[in-house]
């Protein structure tokens, strides 16, 4: 087992912002500090990626941030999505679906249509699409959408809500699946609080210029005396 490399617990993160008249240089030794469009300062944990222990990402758990951060987070990315004026607003689980409705709200919405990972006993196979992440070991998963809530989106101008993209596997599985002939709806575009290196944009090709955040986070590699940028 690797020795972990400038990292701690959680606990503390995402609790916040803090005010900061200068950049603050690299290396950093345990939180990566994220810029947000106000120029205040959200401290992301920085963790390890399995098996790659000289290489890590900053982390933002949004369903453990304190409810101020998460909310002021969901109005940023509210705001940043507010031009492509859609009609509904679709979270992908799972930590897309709580930012999802105070995107709604702010955009004056009185519902949203939430994407899922559970099948429950009524649900179709053809309203179902596999997705991957960057965050999770156990491979890929399958995302539903309960087919009580398709005639919500079918036809109908949307914007998909998560919490970051990285690899971008999950959101271009996510779009092909809310364009198919079995839903039927107009992705306009997507929002993410965390935007995570740049590889997503090769896979997303033209849909990239449709991808909205509120924050960038690099991908990171081991330095002495903490973490930089990876190359």
């Amino acid at each position: 087992m690797s020795i972990p490399h400038f990292t701690e617990a959680t606990t503390t993160y995402w609790q916040q912002f803090q005010s900061t008249g200068k950049a603050i240089p690299a290396p950093w030794k345990y939180g990566y500090p994220a810029q947000l469009p106000d120029s205040r300062i959200l401290m992301l944990p920085i963790r390890q990626i399995a098996g790659q222990p000289s290489e890590a990402m900053a982390s933002l758990i949004i369903n453990q941030a304190s409810l101020s951060v998460h909310d002021e987070l969901g109005d940023m990315l509210a705001e940043a999505v507010r031009d492509l004026d859609p009609e509904v607003v679709i979270g992908l689980p799972t930590l897309g679906l709580t930012l999802a409705k105070v995107v709604a709200q702010s955009l004056g919405k009185d519902r949203y249509v939430p994407l899922g990972y559970s099948q429950k006993f009524w649900y179709s196979d053809t309203l179902a699409t596999e997705v991957s992440s960057i965050t999770s070991p156990s491979g890929r998963k399958k995302l539903y959408l309960d087919p009580n809530q398709l005639s919500l989106i079918r036809g109908k101008r949307a914007i998909i809500i998560d919490d970051a993209v990285s690899s971008g596997k999950t959101l271009q599985a996510s779009w092909d699946f809310l364009e198919s002939e079995d839903v039927g709806c107009q992705v306009l575009g997507a929002g993410v609080v965390m935007k995570q290196g740049e590889r997503w944009r090769t896979l997303l090709g033209k849909r990239q210029e449709k991808v909205r955040w509120v924050f960038e986070s690099p991908l990171l590699s081991a330095v002495e005396g903490g973490w930089d940028v990876r190359e």
